[in-house]
């Protein structure tokens, strides 16, 4: 097996405590950044890494001239198989309309006219994106389709790209069953978990107001579970609510949104070691505020960071924006904030192979065209990235790195 040695890294973040030290905060030594660093890529894994100075000889020698390396971002919560756009509706909100989530249907019906290859054609696209800003990992869910055959369609296109599919049929009741809730409900839990449970690893449901109740989460929840799924959930969103309770009973890995949390809820997911992941991109698009956390932070639940990315609240593909969103309207620090984006990410989806660069995590990883990863927050906007390594896989396509 032929191995691929990346020197002159001015500075690398391994998001290792072991390689951490020195007066800093606990979120910098969680970073465990080495400085004039080196790292070895045998196949698909990390061989080694450490100082250049001590590097071993390897078959391939790639001078990165002083950048910073950081993890691959793991993205772990995403709407990208859709079809449509709403943009008017960004416009509305942007004119002092209020989000409520019924727009949504109109993406499902876009999506359920859509052929399957222009599903796929589009997904590749946005994914393309995500790469290009540093993501190596995505979750993608189903939710666009709201039928068995168009749900388990949906999440056949996920699984071409991701092995991170979740099923969430129980995004919104759509129109056909405005009047019956308790049928459609029925079917969420029934043939549309049948047709898509081989499909996913996890399910989710949209815990909100507007959207799905208590006993209706917590029916289609263990309805999934029973299927064999594991547990993350959408809430406490739009309004407070049950959602972190319901995520801390049942195990879930992860609550998305998290914006209205009580102190209550805050020890719940803490106790349950239930990730809060925060999506701070459909906060910045819907005008809504942003959820606290430095109280989540500072209460010692652990946090992600992902982009939402989705037609309607949330048209981002770019985690170095959503760190920047972070550090500047969530008062968390730039550490705090690739920690959130890589590890916790990492964390939302239960895996221990990424998110950090280590002897025998995956080889993924984010070369920035800047010396430290500080620019990730302080350049918000720019093309940061100059390349993308996934799974040892030199990128297609980079910038000049000379």
């Amino acid at each position: 097996m032929s191995a691929t040695l990346l020197t002159g890294i001015g500075e690398l973040v391994t998001c290792d405590e072991a390689w951490g030290g020195g007066p800093a905060s606990s979120a910098d030594a969680a970073l465990g950044i080495l400085r004039n660093a080196a790292l070895v890529i045998e196949g698909t894994r990390v061989a080694w890494l450490g100082p250049a100075a001590s590097a071993p000889a390897a078959d391939t020698r790639i001078d990165l001239g002083g950048r910073a390396v950081v993890p691959g971002f793991v993205d772990s919560h995403t709407h990208l198989v859709f079809a449509g756009e709403r943009s008017a509706e960004f416009a509305a909100r942007m004119a002092g309309e209020p989000y409520t989530g019924g727009g949504i249907m109109t993406t499902v019906a876009a999506t359920r006219a859509a052929s399957t290859d222009d599903l796929r054609a589009h997904t590749r696209r946005l994914l393309a994106e995500m790469t290009a800003s540093g993501t190596t990992t995505v979750e993608i869910k189903s939710g666009y389709g709201l039928t068995a055959e168009d749900e388990r369609r949906l999440l056949e296109i996920a699984r071409e790209f991701t092995p991170e599919t979740t099923y969430l049929g129980a995004h919104v009741v759509p129109a056909e069953y405005a009047n019956e809730r308790a049928a459609y409900v029925g079917l969420v839990t029934g043939e549309m978990l049948r047709a898509c449970a081989p499909l996913a690893r996890w399910i989710d449901v949209f815990c909100d107001e507007g959207a799905f109740d208590e006993a209706e989460t917590r029916r289609i929840l263990s309805a999934g579970i029973a299927a064999g799924l594991l547990p993350r959930l959408h809430g406490n969103q739009l309004a407070p609510g049950p959602g972190a309770r319901l995520a801390a009973e049942c195990g879930a890995a992860s609550l998305d949104h998290c914006v209205h949390l009580t102190d209550a809820d805050v020890h719940a997911l803490r106790d349950a070691h239930v990730v809060a992941t925060l999506l701070p991109g459909a906060d910045f698009c819907t005008r809504g505020p942003y959820p606290d956390a430095r109280r989540l932070l500072d209460a010692g639940v652990t946090v992600a960071l992902a982009t939402d990315c989705n037609p309607g609240t949330a048209y981002i593909t770019s985690m170095p924006l959503c760190i920047a969103l972070a550090v500047r309207e969530m008062r968390m620090s730039p550490a705090e904030a690739l920690l959130a984006a890589t590890l916790g990410g990492a964390r939302a989806l239960r895996r221990d192979d990424l998110g950090r660069i280590a002897e025998g995590a995956s080889a993924d990883f984010a070369v920035l065209d800047a010396p430290t990863h500080l620019h990730l927050a302080y350049r918000p906007g720019a093309p940061i990235v100059a390349a993308t390594w996934k799974a040892g896989e030199r990128p297609k396509r980079e910038r000049a790195l000379v």
